[in-house]
């Protein structure tokens, strides 16, 4: 039975159509090609009657209820099950500023969302869709496109809840970066725009079309137009991307001994040195990881063989989780491959949402794989999951043509220019998973949505300036303990 959620009964989701066909298949429900889809008019017609129910002012507000719970407790539950020794090094990367607290804050910002209003279209959301999870990625043809990075919080849930995260971390990075409020209302409502101009694109396309799509980075005439500053600071990023292979990142964290031997390095606390037992427990993995791979595949990684495993650290909000970096050698030592081996948690949104099919909800490694399967447009090739000491882990290549945009870099008229481009490429990845048009209809042509999802995107911004207060007080008198790095 669906359980029941903050909300629904006010919001109740919109019956199954396209947006919904992610968790069906998820169910693996009957797949009937005989049954008629609605026209794009058709759903774009009933999108724009949700309003009615979830009038688009309603998003402009953000009130904390009275009943929210203490975000320290909510971050002290977050932190439940993650390695102990390594919380300290997570809540020092949240302290450090309002961007990096935002960035940790995912079940804070669950349980808020989750009292805010929603159209009742459902989708594949990110489920963390800030800006510093855009990045950069090696296509299969070795081409670097622009696209969503991390699927850790992935869920089928309110489209909404991606572009108010998104838009809330375009305000408070902008408040780090020191940006007057006019330039980062300015910046708020380019990447509504972003959002906006993209989803009423993409519902008149084929829906074959919209997989097939690509930002490609160093490539002129790209369809999403960015300015001469901008697309430089982009098209730089994608050149340092290009040379992020793992034959580049070989030296910088491992080592070659005496006797030939590779050893990945000790780098504490981003990375250290395993005991042997728990090493043989990860190569098991890996074995069985082969399994969740295309037969094609399987035999790529039949051509590696481990060298060596360790701790490794990642992120904010993954910090203290279970990572390990393992270090392969294929067709010699001039051929290494590094791969990334995560622990799939439980995402932040599942109280709030109808649950996940067992399936996934069994294994959040497989979760997370088939979530980035369906929002990113180029996903690793190597991407997989496994088992290790009964806990779910997912795999994926580590440093492969991956890069990012310095958001310091970002200053005056590129930073609104940039993020237009997030708020459309999450647009995508909505269109890929739910229903363009729907969203399209709600949204409207207007800017009655950039206008309502921007006040909340200030008033959100502030929350975040006093939970982050609120921590740092903590931090302060001792109730939380940080690790600091240089």
């Amino acid at each position: 039975m669906a359980r029941k959620v903050p909300g629904e009964s006010r919001y109740p989701p919109v019956p199954s159509t396209l947006g919904q066909v992610y968790a069906d298949l998820a169910s693996e429900r009957p797949l009937d090609l005989r049954e008629t889809t609605p026209s794009w008019k058709e759903r774009h017609a009933r999108g724009r009657e949700l309003r009615a129910r979830a009038p688009r002012r309603s998003h402009a507000t953000w009130q904390p209820p009275k009943d929210r719970p203490d975000p320290m407790q909510l971050l002290d539950r977050a932190n439940e099950g993650r390695l102990p020794d390594l919380v300290p090094l997570r809540m020092g990367r949240m302290v450090a500023s309002r961007f990096g607290f935002l960035r940790g804050n995912s079940a804070i910002m669950a349980w808020d969302l989750a009292h805010t209003p929603v159209s009742g279209i459902q989708v594949l959301i990110d489920g963390d869709a800030h800006l510093g999870n855009f990045g950069l990625f090696g296509t299969v043809e070795r081409d670097v496109v622009f696209d969503l990075n991390d699927f850790d919080e992935a869920i089928v849930g309110p489209w909404e809840w991606d572009v108010k995260r998104l838009v809330t971390s375009v305000e408070v990075a902008g408040r780090d970066l020191g940006l007057a409020p006019a330039l980062r209302r300015e910046a708020v409502r380019q990447c509504l725009r972003g959002y906006r101009w993209e989803i009423r694109r993409l519902e008149r396309m084929g829906a074959l079309a919209v997989w097939y799509m690509f930002l490609f980075t160093a490539r002129r005439g790209a369809d999403i137009p960015l300015d001469a500053k901008t697309r430089a600071i982009v098209e730089e990023a994608s050149a340092r991307a290009n040379q992020r292979t793992s034959a580049s990142l070989l030296t910088q964290v491992a080592e070659q001994r005496r006797d030939g031997a590779w050893r990945l390095r000790e780098i504490p606390p981003v990375q250290t040195r395993l005991p042997p037992a728990t090493k043989r427990k990860i190569v098991d993995g890996l074995d069985q990881y082969a399994y969740s791979l295309p037969r094609d595949r399987r035999y790529l990684l039949s051509r590696y063989h481990v060298v060596d495993v360790a701790r490794h650290v990642v992120g904010v909000g993954s910090v203290g989780t279970r990572v390990y970096l393992a270090l392969l050698f294929g067709n010699g030592e001039d051929d290494p491959l590094f791969l990334q081996v995560k622990e799939g948690t439980v995402p932040a949104a599942t109280p709030f949402v109808r649950a996940l099919p067992q399936e996934f909800a069994d294994h959040q490694g497989k979760r997370v794989v088939t979530a980035q399967m369906g929002l990113n447009s180029s996903p690793d090739i190597l991407l997989g999951w496994t088992r290790i000491d009964g806990r779910s882990f997912y795999v994926r290549q580590m440093r492969n043509m991956k890069g990012s945009v310095p958001l310091d870099r970002l200053r005056g008229r590129t930073y609104p220019r940039f993020v237009a481009a997030c708020g459309a490429v999450l647009a995508r990845a909505h269109a890929r998973s739910g229903d363009a048009a729907m969203i399209a209809g709600y949204w409207g042509g207007s800017s009655a949505m950039e206008d309502s999802l921007g006040r909340f995107a200030e008033a959100y911004g502030d929350q975040v300036e006093k939970d982050h207060a609120r921590l740092m007080r903590a931090v302060a008198q001792g109730r939380v303990k940080v690790l600091r790095e240089n």
